[in-house]
């Protein structure tokens, strides 16, 4: 170490601590650095020798001086122990240099410290104080979001001591890479001015791109506007990179959350995209393939993109097969996905006719007779055995078998959706151009369409549903049952229900014997089916024993209509009931796949080559490969997705996105509008007054009161159980045969879809009107 004293240009190691080590950085870089000294272990270096270097930077002008600690581990690549230690300000003299010294060494002792894991020698940086107009802090990636394409500023007027013990406001700034402002929270007087912010901007990207990782660092700007830095640090909060295991995209085309993001909602871990991902990837071409707009199938993922952990579709892909099919425009794919035009999306060069013409043909009949491959569908998944046995290449060749089978389930299933979309797309087109030329609305023209694709016979949704209702119901006739099961907790209460030899233990063991599979984001790897979710499967039917569901009509049945609209409501009728009951299949092969993943993840984990069976599903099905044969040089970096999924699941993305999908802003509070309407898309008929509940998720569900009107971002079938206690569902986004459209037709509930803001512009207590005939909520009061 040489002398315990020196300047802080000459230190070259962290032997001086994390705080001095990190200065001596900032100035080989060539960054200001207010001059100063170190003191190794200054518990032992005798005063003389410290004052003696004060007087030297006295008689130099550099002081007064701020007295810091760099506590061995302090500010370090794993611990920054922020706040932990005592920081002087303003010391001027050698007495108050001796004394700040001896309060830093003494502070190592605290109890903070001490809790906080703190030890070892207490070095101490010296430095001269600088006579700040504005200081802060700016760290090189969001701390918060844990995106690191982000650079988060805070400013205060004057020192930055403000800005940690909290007795000042400070600006806060987020920023892109490239100084695009995200949000600016600002103060009466702005702290920084332009070129101030984009200095510190460089200055600290400039130390990041040295570090090679992001960093936490403290600035000051003194009284002639000259920028100081004053430390730097890494930022120990950081999970993995959010944007590891995107895949690749192409410049400019367009890509959305609608449609994927009512099937596979929120944030998933790696090995979900791996397996879901890959197989709607996988379906959806093989329909290009039949369409004859793609030769084979490509292992580039055309269709489905992978984007800080959430699932979009390729509109741009897409647009192929409209340009190579009659009938089926750009405006008509954009509308069975996305519930409106897409603007952004360019349409492809139309094929020519003939070949357009042998397409079409050859894509109808390959859309129409999915009937044999439905039916087929149960003696096939019947095969794909329950794993079991120690050798983990078994397992997983056992698991890659059953990925094969979940992408031939998932080709049927977008089979049936392709038939139910395409049917019930034209006949609202038909009613909408017929209502218009007798002088009616479009929106007439869509109540007319609603009303026709109501009535569709053993939809498994509403199935399941009724089957619940049943269970619920019979538990409700036994009074001292139905009151232990709504004492006990959630997940308790199921398990006792389902060892009870009554009807409605009997009644609940039959749903979870048809449709135990099914669940919350039940394509997910990772989350549990209701078969193994007793705690989410008890809270919903709590929420539907405590009171029963409001009044409501029945759904309308179709009147008679002649010719083609008959006919187009016949097929979109019975491309919905398809279209679930394929979509129960495909959840089906889900369940046993994430079972046997677990499973794996035990065997892995209890052969030491994991720390716990969890993490399997931070893999990807190349790497559990490379797993599997005795390779764990990845499961740190699959640790640090664990980490990062939390921080992918709080990102909100606009529901299209041109080129490269990037994470909005935090979603503001946006004002109902003047006339108090949100408009959207109607999907389910009637008119409805109640209570707004909104919803997230659905866990954040479990707070429903009978009789509210439910809105969310999205349901999926985890949430169809709550509909048989809500009054209307109104959606973010969505389409007329999306599932809530679906469901809700069903149960004959006002339904409006594709409002984009509702879950913004509403609040939990305001008091609407659901028109699900016109698409339009209105706020009648609000608390």
């Amino acid at each position: 170490m040489g002398t315990p004293v020196t300047d802080l240009g000459d230190i070259t190691d962290d032997s001086f601590g994390g705080k001095a080590a990190g200065l001596a950085e900032l100035m080989r870089l060539g960054l200001p650095v207010p001059p100063g000294f170190a003191i190794a272990d200054a518990a032992a270096v005798p005063a003389a020798a410290v004052m003696e270097r004060f007087s030297r930077m006295r008689a130099a002008g550099s002081t007064p001086v701020a007295v810091r600690s760099s506590a061995a581990g302090e500010d370090g690549a794993e611990l920054s122990f922020a706040g932990q230690y005592e920081t002087v300000l303003g010391v001027g003299t050698e007495r108050d240099l001796v004394a700040a010294v001896h309060r830093c060494v003494a502070s190592a002792e605290s109890g903070r410290a001490a809790h906080y894991g703190a030890g070892g020698a207490m070095h101490v940086v010296v430095q001269q104080l600088v006579d700040a107009a504005a200081a802060g802090v700016v760290f090189t990636a969001d701390p918060v979001s844990g995106r690191r394409d982000l650079l988060v500023i805070d400013a205060v007027h004057g020192l930055g001591e403000k800005l940690v013990d909290g007795s000042a406001r400070s600006d806060h700034h987020v920023l892109t890479a490239d100084g695009t402002p995200v949000s600016n929270e600002l103060g009466a007087e702005p702290v920084l001015s332009p070129d101030q912010l984009d200095a510190v901007r460089t200055g600290a990207q400039r130390a990041a791109a040295h570090w090679g990782r992001p960093l936490d660092l403290e600035w000051a700007i003194d009284r002639a506007g000259n920028l100081w830095w004053l430390q730097a640090r890494p930022i120990t909060t950081l999970p993995g990179e959010l944007d590891e295991m995107d895949t690749p995209v192409s410049a400019g085309h367009v890509y959305t959350r609608c449609n994927i993001g009512e099937m596979m909602p929120g944030a998933f871990c790696p090995l979900t995209a791996s397996v879901s991902g890959h197989a709607i990837d996988y379906a959806m071409q093989m329909v290009q393939v039949q369409g004859g707009v793609q030769k084979g199938y490509e292992e580039r993922w055309p269709q489905v993109g992978y984007f800080y952990g959430h699932m979009f579709l390729n509109l741009t892909e897409g647009t192929a097969l409209s340009s190579g099919i009659l009938g089926n425009s750009r405006e008509q794919f954009s509308l069975s996905i996305c519930g409106r035009v897409v603007d952004e999306l360019e349409a492809a060069p139309p094929k020519p006719f003939l070949r357009r013409l042998r397409n079409t043909v050859r894509l109808s009949a390959f859309t129409l007779s999915v009937g044999p491959a439905i039916r087929r569908l149960p003696a096939e998944i019947d095969g794909f055995p329950v794993l079991s046995g120690r050798d983990p290449r078994v397992l997983l060749a056992r698991l890659e078998a059953g990925v094969e089978l979940y992408r031939r389930v998932t080709l049927t299933h977008v089979r049936s959706s392709s038939r139910a979309a395409v049917a019930a797309n034209i006949l609202e087109d038909r009613l909408i151009r017929a209502a218009v030329r007798r002088g009616a609305s479009e929106a007439d023209g869509r109540a007319e369409a609603i009303r026709l694709l109501a009535g569709a016979a053993d939809v498994e949704s509403v199935v399941m549903v009724e089957q619940l209702t049943g269970v619920v119901t019979l538990l409700a006739r036994d009074r001292d049952a139905a009151a232990e099961f709504l004492a006990a907790a959630p997940a308790a209460a199921v398990e006792r229900l389902v060892a009870a030899d009554t009807p409605a233990g009997a009644a609940l063991r039959a749903f979870l014997d048809r449709h135990g599979h099914r669940g919350y984001r039940e394509l997910c790897m990772r989350d549990p089916s209701w078969a193994d979710d007793p705690d989410g499967l008890g809270s919903m039917m709590q929420i539907m024993l405590r009171a029963p569901a409001p009044d409501r009509d029945e759904a309308a049945a179709p009147g008679p209509r002649g010719g083609a609209v008959r006919l187009l409501a016949r097929l979109a009728r019975g491309g919905a009931r398809g279209r679930e009951e394929t979509k129960s299949r495909m959840a089906q092969v889900a369940h046993r796949l994430k079972r046997g993943y677990r499973y794996l993840g035990t065997v892995l984990s209890e052969r030491g080559d994991l720390p716990d069976p969890d993490l399997v599903f931070f893999f990807d099905r190349a790497e559990l490969a490379r797993l599997v044969a005795g390779d764990t040089a990845l499961v740190a970096r699959a640790e640090q997705r664990r980490r990062a999924l939390p921080f992918q699941a709080a990102l909100h993305f606009a529901d299209v996105s041109v080129g490269r999908p990037e994470p909005a802003p935090p979603r503001a509070v946006v004002a109902v509008p003047a006339d108090g309407e949100v408009v959207g898309r109607p999907a389910g008929r009637g008119v409805v007054e109640g209570t707004v509940r909104v919803a997230h998720s659905v866990v954040a569900a479990r707070d429903l009161r009978p009789g509210e009107v439910l809105v969310a971002p999205v349901t999926d079938v985890g949430w169809t159980p709550y509909f048989a206690v809500i009054a209307a569902l109104v959606t973010d986004i969505g389409s007329s045969v999306s599932h809530g459209a679906v469901v809700a037709r069903e149960y004959g509930l006002p339904c409006v879809v594709n409002t984009l803001v509702a879950t913004v512009a509403l609040r939990t207590g305001d008091r609407v009107r659901v028109d699900g005939d016109r698409g339009v909520v209105t706020l009648i009061d609000r608390p």
